[in-house]
Order: structure tokens, then sequence, then C-alpha cells
């Protein structure tokens, strides 16, 4: 542990800042944490002893010609606009919290106190604006060193006073690869029921579990929102895997499979969240053979009903809804395919097509059909068939010019020779421009 990078340039002007006004401040939390790390965190929060957060704010504006600070009076905290950054002021401050909200009230208090209410041990750490580090209430930086998470106080009171600090022990723990003490997990297990609205937003749990997606360990996050009987209030999809056996190609229940593929993927977003979704309609198509006819498509229509319950964008929804839809595409894929075939698939993906292949690595790396260069083949045969003849997988051919050409009213049935057009444009027994997929049609009236 330790770090040779500098301290932050903010902290010669907050020192001068603090000096001018006779205020004792320091830098606290994540920043300091990362720094003895060695990890970075532009993140910048300061706290202010004797209810002085306020006047540091507004000297730190004035001195590095800064908008005024932006005022949160409920909070005691004022945030300061500095290079691209937000740099918080907080007064030291006790809260208190109603059972039915997250957000506290807040009172003036003794900087340990302050510290005390923290959310772990290794976030209440203190950085002088020298560089000098101190450990008021002992023991964090043994926790820092050790990689352990560990409120200050009982875990149920700190986890009562704001659940979202459940979520967040797992997403630090993911990020940083620390280990949790033994007392959180069942202090989670007694209080999971407050991580629902009103007392924290869905925005807010989204938010945490797209961090723990895209960290170097999400297969970890995934398991301790299992055993910390958090993720059925968060994805009782995936939840519902636990415990459904596969037979076949397969060495893992459902969700332990699924675990193990999220693990496999790239730390990416959109592929992430299609790894964690991509077979939750198992267990409602399980059948006593041990297959899961449909799950594809039942698994699709669950993927846009989870995401729309956590306030993802539409734009995620659609492509992590596609990507579920089509998991089993490349995972089927055989050497007898058609190049037709091939730029059905490129062209169906879009631009998500590498994100599918993605998962289809991750499902196969997951089970125990471990069949990884096939897939090898398959992007060499997209690379070949597809890619490099992007014409043949584009729209060549629309409603109109069918209807005009075969004098056919609108319908079904001009829609079903659209298909069969483009099919054979992929298939390579038509040229793909628009001349002669016309010129085809015509000859070929009863297409």
């Amino acid at each position: 542990m330790g770090s040779s990078e500098p301290i932050d340039p903010a902290f010669k002007i907050l020192a001068e800042s603090a000096a001018a006004i006779g205020a004792r401040a320091w830098a606290v939390g994540g920043h300091v944490r990362d720094h003895l790390l060695g990890r970075p965190n532009q993140e910048l929060d300061i706290v202010v002893e004797d209810g002085r957060g306020h006047d540091l704010a507004v000297e730190f504006a004035r001195r590095t010609g800064s908008a005024p600070p932006v005022i949160f009076e409920r909070f005691g905290t004022a945030h300061v606009r500095w290079k691209a950054r937000i740099v918080e002021f907080a007064s030291a401050r006790a809260e208190s919290y109603a059972p039915d909200s997250r957000k506290p009230d807040v009172r003036p208090a003794a900087l340990d106190e302050d510290l005390r209410r923290r959310d772990f041990t290794v976030n209440t750490l203190l950085m002088d604006f020298e560089g000098k580090v101190a450990d008021r209430l002992g023991g964090a930086l043994d926790d820092l060193r050790a990689g352990i998470l560990r409120t200050p106080l009982n875990p149920v009171a700190t986890f009562t006073d704001d659940p979202l600090r459940m979520l967040r022990a797992i997403r630090f723990a993911a990020q940083l690869g620390f280990e949790l003490d033994p007392s959180l997990l069942p202090a989670m297990r007694e209080l999971h029921e407050r991580l629902r609205p009103p007392v924290i937003s869905i925005e807010r749990i989204s938010e945490e579990l797209r961090k723990m997606l895209v960290s170097p360990r999400p297969r970890q996050a995934l398991e301790m929102l299992d055993d910390g009987a958090l993720l059925p209030e968060i994805l009782p999809e995936l939840s519902s895997t636990k415990g459904v056996v596969q037979g076949g190609y397969h060495r893992y229940d459902v969700f332990g499979h699924t675990v193990r593929a999220v693990e496999a993927t790239q730390a990416d977003l959109v592929t992430r969240l299609a790894a964690v979704l991509h077979d939750v309609g198992k267990p409602a198509t399980a059948a006593p053979d041990g297959t899961f006819l449909g799950h594809d498509k039942i698994g699709a229509a669950m993927a846009t009903e989870a995401l729309t319950r956590l306030r993802f964008s539409n734009a995620i929804t659609e492509r992590v809804t596609m990507l579920v839809r089509l998991h089993l595409r490349p995972v089927f894929y055989s050497s007898d395919w058609t190049d037709g075939a091939i730029r059905r698939l490129a062209r169906d993906a879009g631009p998500d097509l590498w994100r599918l292949m993605d998962l289809g690595r991750a499902d196969i790396a997951a089970s125990a059909y471990d069949q990884p260069e096939k897939l090898d083949e398959l992007a060499d045969r997209l690379r070949a068939a597809a890619l490099a003849q992007p014409e043949r997988t584009a729209p060549v051919i629309s409603g109109a010019d069918i209807m005009r050409t075969l004098g056919l009213p609108p319908g079904p049935e001009v829609g079903r020779i659209k298909d069969r057009l483009e099919d054979l444009v992929m298939e390579g027994e038509v040229e793909p421009d628009r001349a002669s997929v016309v010129r085809y049609l015509t000859d070929h009236p009863d297409l």
C-alpha cells in the first residue's frame, strides 16, 4: 500500500484558503483511500471543523476564480466547480435518519463523531494539505492494508441509517478486491427490505449495479448480493435461477452458470447486463427432459421488464434485449452454415455483433461445452462474408418498389416477398443493388 503520486494540486490552494480564514480542514474519504492505494480518484471531499465548510468553499472559489459555491443548506455542504472537477466542502456533522428515508437530518458535530457516522473505516482516513494521513479512529490503516471493508459502528446501525451502504460495500469489494468483514453480510440479510423505495430510489440502486457489473469482479458482486439477501430486491429474475438444474453441456445450475458467464465477458455494461439476463427465461421454460425451449424469447421479454424497472435507458434496454434474444445463435453455429446464415446473423445483431460474439464465448466458457474454436471460425466467416461485403446485409428494396413492380396492395404478402428477396441477396443469388433486385423480381413474379 502507498502511493508515490504527488498530492492533489488543489491542496496548495486549500491550505492557503484555510489559513486565510482560520479554518481547520482535511481531505477525507475516497480520495484519501485511493491515493494510498495508488488509484486515481478525481473526487475531492473536504471536511471542515466548527461549521466553517461554507466559509472555506467561498474562499476557495474566490482564490481559484471559480463560480460561487452551490450551497446545500439541509446537508451542510457546498460544491465548487474547479477545472472540470467538483470539490465538496462539508462542515463536520452528525446525522439522523427517519425509518422511511435515507435523507438525513443534520446537526453540527465534532470531527470524530463525523468520522464515526461514515460508511466504512477505510473512508474515515484524513489527509492534511501537506499530504500527511491521520487515522483518528484507529484501525482504518490496518483495514486498508488488509483489504477489509468494515463499518465504524455496528453494521446494523450503519446500514439502517443509509441502506445504500449495503450496495456500496459490495461495489467497493468488487472494485477494490477487498473482503467484507464477517459482520456485514448478516446485517444485510437482516435489513434487505430497507433496500426498497421510498427509502432508496431505483436510480441509486441502478447506479450501484452498473458500477458492480463493470468492475473487475462482477461475479463476486453478484454472489455477494445473493449471500446478503439483496439479489431478490434488485434482480429477482436472476435470483429465481438459483437451484434450476441443467443437464447436457452444463456443470452448474442456471445461477452458477450465469455468474461465470458474466465474469467471462469484457467489462462492457451492455454485454454484462446481457450476460446477467441471458438465461433468466429458463425457470419459466424448464421441461422434465432438461430442456428450456424458447427461453431466449421469454428471457428477452423479462430483460425488457427488468431493465425498465431499473430505469435503464431505452437504448440500453433495446440493445440488451436484442442480445438476450439472439444469444443462442453463436453458440449453435456449425460449419455447415451458409454464407447467407452468416450474413443474417450480422444483420440481426447490427452494431452489437461483437458484443453478441463476446456473450457467446462467455456462454460456452461457463458451460461444459468447451468448443471456443468454433467461434473463432464463425468470427473469421463474419469478417469474410458479412463485414467485407456490407452491401449484402443492407436493405436494397422497399415495400413501395415491390408493390409498384408487382401491382400489389399493402399487406403481409409485401413483407414476405421483401424478406425473401433480402435472403436471396444475402445468399449471393442476387446482386446487392436495387436495379438487380427489381429485375429479379420482374423475372420471378411468383416469388
